[in-house]
């Protein structure tokens, strides 16, 4: 049986082509939207010390007493400066987000925030460090400064080592687990907004 076309075939192509092209641009400010208030979720997670409802472990005691020492004012951790937090950064190309530490990014002495990101969120090695007398010296300052000062029986001289590590404080995937839960639910909604069919407010 032959098929006969009537109407306007040119003008529905025309109509099809430019409801795939609003689609293409609905889902891509949509995908924009999700990554920055992913980032938003991981910088409020920082200020507030709890990303993903996660409390942030406390900066240890010498640690705090060699911020004072040193003249630094803050208790809170990984927000010395607000470098780390301040990196954090969103590259959206084509279909993909990136929402993280960029590898350019440098803190205030130039070193590189994607290894201090790294070392922060997943911990790092014991590092065994030879004791010097002036470290030694030093040492001693920090826990009289920390109120340990009755846990060391030598300030000045002797031999030995210490031994340091870094403890885990994961700040970008307790961010990421949260934000995950309803994200194809909110990506439909704000896709369904940008072409005028309803979505968040």
């Amino acid at each position: 049986m032959a098929v006969s076309r009537t109407g306007d075939w040119a003008r529905a192509r025309q109509l099809l082509a430019a409801g795939s092209s609003r689609l293409e641009g609905a889902m891509q400010t949509a995908l924009r939207q999700e990554a920055h208030a992913l980032r938003k979720e991981v910088v409020q997670g920082l200020t507030q010390q709890a990303p993903g409802g996660e409390p942030l472990r406390p900066p240890s005691p010498l640690t705090l007493a060699a911020r004072q020492l040193a003249g630094v004012s803050g208790t809170k951790s990984l927000l010395v400066s607000g470098a780390l937090r301040n990196s954090i950064s969103v590259v959206v190309e084509g279909d993909e987000a990136f929402i993280g530490v960029s590898r350019t990014a440098k803190g205030p002495d130039g070193e590189a925030l994607v290894d201090v990101a790294q070392l922060q969120e997943y911990g790092g090695p014991p590092v065994i460090v030879p004791m010097t007398p002036k470290m030694r010296r030093f040492l001693f300052a920090l826990l009289r400064q920390a109120g340990l000062a009755g846990q060391s029986r030598n300030g000045g001289g002797g031999r030995g080592v210490v031994v340091t590590q870094t403890p885990a404080r994961p700040f970008l995937r307790p961010a990421f687990a949260r934000f995950r839960q309803g994200a194809s639910r909110r990506f439909l909604a704000r896709v369904a907004k940008e072409l005028g069919l309803g979505g968040p407010g």
